[in-house]
């Protein structure tokens, strides 16, 4: 099931294939304002703004999350190198 980021209960990004996917682009556009330490495993975990969440998600109709994911760069107007 691909996700997306919410803004309380609005779908407020384009559906991705992968949660980690999500993260990435929300911390690309700055909706990622802190890590914190996950007191189980002392590594960092990302904090979203308020009221926003990372849910899963049906696609809208004719979206397609892997090609979302292939021009998230190109909307950013970044490359990824792979």
């Amino acid at each position: 099931m691909p996700y997306a980021l919410f803004d309380h209960d609005a779908k407020v990004s384009k559906a991705y294939p992968t949660e980690q996917d999500v993260w990435r682009h929300a911390k690309d556009t700055g909706l990622v304002v802190d890590d914190i330490a996950d007191e189980e495993t002392d590594d960092p975990q990302p904090v979203l703004d308020k009221g926003y969440q990372i849910r899963s998600c049906h696609p809208d109709p004719g979206e397609d999350p892997a090609k979302n994911e292939a021009e998230a760069p190109q909307d950013l107007g970044t490359t990824t190198t792979v």
